[in-house]
């Protein structure tokens, strides 16, 4: 994790033997401080490894929150934080010690900590984890950081921001430079960056989805959960452990972002023309949630009604529906607050999806391609090969299942796909590599392609991802997010459609993907995804819709849809 003076091996404790852990006098802050520091020490994953500490320890109630805002709140601000300690310091600290002065920082700076008890609870947490010579240098540069506020200290130490916006933005939010430069190409409207920096900055709430058929919204109101704002199986919890609801315990709901849904929902809105069953491809499935609301949807959801909704939405009647007119919302989410101390994401570590469906740069794809993940339901085979079930495949006739549709979903990594069919019931699961695929191509009606991407649009949600990603990793990126794009195009059938989704807004892992391909490609058009998510507002220009946090309290998720061209008649 590189973050300014990363690499001081100066004082503020020197070289010394580290001392022996004892008890811990303040459960909450040494928590926190194990966190950050594993963080900074072993590029440990803050929101897999503070729910496990939480519950190792029997941290509970107040004490948890305190952890949280404290762990959390210091990954996502440790670039203003490392300026302001570099001003106040007359050395660098050594690694440990900036780690500390790092939380007491953050409760000086954006807590409502009183200053004493600030400076107070960390001095004494440095002398009990490393020493007394280390203390009373936090001590000095404690209180020398609490002289002034943060609204004082950003001029001081940020550009100005006339010389240089980025700069600027970079410091006063605590985003690396380069980040609020993608961000900034990316949204379009450099006003709007404090807000969009701002809410990247804000605890999510927990999103739900009440997969259709086996749960609903209903259902998760009356387990203290609100209602989606644009999703129909959305809820918001504001408090409390889902994995305590009835509906998540039981696979029927989950943790799900709400953009995430929403991009699932898109792609089964698009018509498709044809007789019988359809087959669709979940190409890099993950345990993310896509497979499990596809799943729900293909066997118990209404494909044609879907398709009328959105006209209707739209308000149109029979062919394309008109442009997005930003329907009614219900229930602006609260992106300040509302956060479950330690709550699961619902999605994977940053950097998990760079080894999914395809491998990370570096690693060798192709490796379990076309293996079976050995619980899959009868007639995965088939399935992948091009063919339904028992029978075979073809645009009339086959094998009728409730929703008209029937989903294969595959990832490159066997334990992930092991995940994904613990969360879907009817699918077929099978381990394979996108790039180098186990099924025929041309059979799919509707591919969903979660593309591997370096999780810029979750910065929310994984705080300390911003500090860990680096450009120079997105070329590679594009090379595989290419790749997969190719292989589901060839994979859908002439007059099929497949969604290309990213949990990123860079432009190199987007639009610019999206027109590379086109570019390449006669027999592909792309629609206009807005036309498909009416009742959502601000998705941009179009054809591709981009979703925001300071907009719609989700993550950052690109969704491109592209339609084979049907064959032209002979």
């Amino acid at each position: 994790m590189k973050t300014r003076g990363h690499q001081g091996t100066g004082s503020g404790g020197g070289n010394r033997t580290r001392k022996p852990r004892r008890p811990a006098r303040d459960p909450a802050r040494n928590a926190a401080y194990d966190v950050v520091r594993a963080v900074d020490e072993r590029d440990a994953y803050a929101n897999l490894l503070l729910p496990r500490l939480l519950r190792e320890r029997g941290i509970k109630g107040r004490d948890a929150a305190l952890a949280t805002e404290l762990a959390y709140g210091t990954l996502r601000g440790l670039g203003t934080y490392d300026a302001i300690i570099e001003m106040c310091s007359d050395r660098a600290p050594d690694p440990d010690v900036r780690d500390a002065l790092r939380i007491g920082a953050h409760q000086l700076l954006r807590m409502r900590v009183p200053p004493h008890a600030a400076v107070g609870t960390t001095v004494d947490l440095v002398r009990l984890r490393i020493g007394a010579g280390a203390a009373k240098f936090v001590n000095a540069v404690l209180r020398k950081i609490g002289s002034r506020t943060l609204d004082e200290w950003l001029p001081i130490v940020a550009p100005d921001p006339a010389d240089d916006p980025v700069g600027h933005l970079a410091i006063a939010y605590g985003h690396p430079r380069w980040i609020v430069s993608a961000f900034r190409d990316a949204l379009g409207a450099p006003g709007e960056m404090p807000d969009l920096l701002e809410a990247d900055n804000a605890r999510p709430l927990v999103t739900l989805v009440a997969r259709p058929g086996r749960s609903s919204v209903e259902e998760l109101e009356a387990a203290g959960a609100l209602p989606g704002r644009y999703s129909p199986y959305a809820a918001y919890l504001r408090e409390g452990d889902p994995g305590g609801i009835d509906a998540v315990a039981e696979t029927r709901a989950a943790v799900q972002d709400e953009a995430s849904q929403l991009v699932a929902l898109a792609l089964t809105r698009v018509p498709v023309e044809g007789d019988g069953e359809e087959l669709w491809l979940d190409m890099c499935a993950g345990p993310g949630g896509k497979a499990g609301l596809l799943d729900a949807i293909a066997t118990h959801g209404d494909l044609a009604g879907l398709a009328e909704e959105a006209r209707v939405r739209a308000g149109t009647s029979a062919g394309k529906p008109a442009a997005s007119s930003g329907g009614a919302s219900v229930g602006e989410p609260d992106v300040a607050r509302g956060s479950v101390p330690g709550a699961v994401t619902g999605e994977e570590p940053s950097g998990a999806r760079d080894a999914a469906a395809g491998g990370a740069p570096g690693g060798t794809p192709g490796a379990v391609s076309g293996g079976v993940t050995g619980e899959e339901p009868s007639g995965a085979r088939d399935v992948a090969a091009g063919g339904a079930p028992g029978a075979a495949r073809g645009r009339s006739g086959g094998v009728a299942f409730p929703g008209g549709a029937r989903l294969l979903a595959a990832d490159v990594q066997q334990h992930r796909a092991r995940l994904v069919r613990e969360t879907t019931k009817d699918a077929s699961v099978i381990t394979a590599d996108g790039t180098e695929p186990a099924w025929r191509p041309g059979v799919f009606d509707r591919v969903m392609l979660d593309a591997p991407c370096t999780g810029l649009g979750a910065l929310r949600r994984r705080p300390e991802a911003r500090w860990r990603r680096d450009p120079a990793g997105i070329a590679e990126l594009g090379k595989l997010q290419r790749r997969l794009l190719a292989t589901a195009l060839d994979a859908v059938r002439p007059g099929g459609v497949v969604a290309y989704v990213t949990c990123s807004p860079h432009l190199a892992e987007t639009r610019v993907v999206v027109g590379d391909l086109l570019a390449q490609r006669d027999d592909v058009e792309q629609l206009d995804a807005r036309d498909y998510l009416p009742e959502v507002e601000g998705l941009g220009d179009g054809p591709h819709v981009q979703f925001w946090p300071h907009r719609h309290g989700t993550d950052a998720m690109f969704l491109a849809l592209l339609r084979k061209k049907p064959a032209q008649p002979a």
